[in-house]
Protein backbone atom coordinates (compact mmCIF):
# COMPACT_ATOMS: atom_id res chain seq x y z
CA UNK A 1 0.00 0.00 0.00
CA UNK A 2 0.93 3.31 -1.05
CA UNK A 3 1.98 5.78 1.97
CA UNK A 4 0.24 8.96 0.98
CA UNK A 5 -3.07 6.72 0.44
CA UNK A 6 -2.54 5.34 3.71
CA UNK A 7 -2.01 9.00 5.14
CA UNK A 8 -5.61 10.02 3.50
CA UNK A 9 -7.14 7.19 4.48
CA UNK A 10 -6.10 7.50 8.13
CA UNK A 11 -7.47 11.02 8.29
CA UNK A 12 -3.54 12.85 8.69
CA UNK A 13 -4.91 14.81 5.50
CA UNK A 14 -8.13 15.63 3.56
CA UNK A 15 -7.10 15.22 -0.08
CA UNK A 16 -4.33 12.79 -1.35
CA UNK A 17 -2.81 15.42 -2.89
CA UNK A 18 -1.95 17.52 0.65
CA UNK A 19 -0.73 13.47 1.99
CA UNK A 20 2.06 13.84 -1.45
CA UNK A 21 3.14 17.90 -0.73
CA UNK A 22 3.86 17.03 3.08
CA UNK A 23 5.58 13.66 1.88
CA UNK A 24 7.75 15.15 -0.62
CA UNK A 25 8.36 18.15 2.10
CA UNK A 26 9.77 15.67 4.71
CA UNK A 27 7.22 16.74 7.40
CA UNK A 28 6.24 12.33 6.96
CA UNK A 29 9.07 9.96 7.46
CA UNK A 30 9.03 6.22 7.65
CA UNK A 31 10.87 4.63 9.81
CA UNK A 32 13.10 7.81 10.81
CA UNK A 33 13.44 8.34 6.48
CA UNK A 34 12.61 10.47 4.26
CA UNK A 35 10.43 8.42 1.52
CA UNK A 36 8.49 9.70 -1.66
CA UNK A 37 4.73 8.98 -1.79
CA UNK A 38 4.56 5.84 -3.50
CA UNK A 39 7.03 3.58 -0.94
CA UNK A 40 5.17 0.56 0.15
CA UNK A 41 3.82 0.74 3.52
CA UNK A 42 3.34 -2.34 5.71
CA UNK A 43 2.01 -3.37 9.69
CA UNK A 44 4.28 -2.37 11.90
CA UNK A 45 6.39 0.49 10.38
CA UNK A 46 6.78 3.90 12.85
CA UNK A 47 5.14 6.91 10.37
CA UNK A 48 6.12 10.57 12.20
CA UNK A 49 3.73 13.52 10.71
CA UNK A 50 3.72 16.76 11.18
CA UNK A 51 1.11 19.28 10.59
CA UNK A 52 1.22 22.38 11.33
CA UNK A 53 2.05 22.84 15.44
CA UNK A 54 1.48 19.44 16.38
CA UNK A 55 2.98 16.02 15.61
CA UNK A 56 1.90 12.56 15.52
CA UNK A 57 4.41 9.32 16.22
CA UNK A 58 2.09 6.64 15.13
CA UNK A 59 2.93 2.67 14.86
CA UNK A 60 0.87 1.51 11.73
CA UNK A 61 -1.88 -1.59 12.68
CA UNK A 62 -3.59 -2.36 9.75
CA UNK A 63 -3.73 -1.28 6.02
CA UNK A 64 -6.60 0.70 4.52
CA UNK A 65 -7.14 2.33 0.85
CA UNK A 66 -10.87 3.31 1.79
CA UNK A 67 -11.38 6.69 3.63
CA UNK A 68 -13.88 5.90 6.05
CA UNK A 69 -15.11 7.31 9.64
CA UNK A 70 -12.41 9.13 12.22
CA UNK A 71 -13.42 5.93 13.93
CA UNK A 72 -12.62 3.68 11.84
CA UNK A 73 -9.20 5.69 10.46
CA UNK A 74 -7.65 5.40 13.98
CA UNK A 75 -8.27 1.83 14.22
CA UNK A 76 -5.09 2.01 11.44
CA UNK A 77 -2.60 2.94 13.88
CA UNK A 78 -1.51 3.15 17.45
CA UNK A 79 -0.12 6.71 18.74
CA UNK A 80 2.84 6.56 21.27
CA UNK A 81 2.24 7.39 24.70
CA UNK A 82 4.62 10.00 24.08
CA UNK A 83 3.51 11.74 21.16
CA UNK A 84 0.06 12.30 22.87
CA UNK A 85 1.15 13.44 26.03
CA UNK A 86 3.23 16.16 24.01
CA UNK A 87 0.27 17.03 21.67
CA UNK A 88 -2.26 17.57 24.73
CA UNK A 89 0.86 19.73 25.73
CA UNK A 90 1.06 21.95 23.24
CA UNK A 91 -3.30 22.07 23.28
CA UNK A 92 -3.11 22.91 26.52
CA UNK A 93 -0.40 25.90 26.16
CA UNK A 94 -1.95 26.91 23.22
CA UNK A 95 -5.47 27.54 24.89
CA UNK A 96 -3.68 29.56 27.83
CA UNK A 97 -1.60 31.55 25.73
CA UNK A 98 -2.98 35.19 24.27
CA UNK A 99 -4.60 35.21 20.86
CA UNK A 100 -2.45 37.04 18.48
CA UNK A 101 -4.81 39.32 16.89
CA UNK A 102 -6.18 40.31 20.50
CA UNK A 103 -4.17 43.83 20.74
CA UNK A 104 -5.30 44.74 17.32
CA UNK A 105 -8.65 46.71 17.24
CA UNK A 106 -8.65 47.99 13.68
CA UNK A 107 -8.01 51.26 11.95
CA UNK A 108 -6.51 54.18 14.29
CA UNK A 109 -8.57 57.29 15.08
CA UNK A 110 -8.18 60.78 14.42
CA UNK A 111 -6.74 60.85 18.18
CA UNK A 112 -4.38 57.92 17.27
CA UNK A 113 -3.32 59.59 14.07
CA UNK A 114 -2.14 63.10 15.43
CA UNK A 115 -0.02 61.12 18.05
CA UNK A 116 1.79 58.94 15.31
CA UNK A 117 2.21 62.12 13.32
CA UNK A 118 3.58 63.74 16.37
CA UNK A 119 6.36 61.08 16.65
CA UNK A 120 7.02 61.25 12.76
CA UNK A 121 7.70 65.20 12.61
CA UNK A 122 10.80 66.52 11.98
CA UNK A 123 9.82 69.65 13.52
Amino acid sequence: MRLDKWLWAARFFKTRGLAQQAIESGRVTLNAQRVKCSHALKPSDAVVVRVGDYQWQVIVRALSDRRGPAAEARKLYDETPESRAERERRIELRRWSAEPAAGIKGRPTKRDRRRLDELTSDD
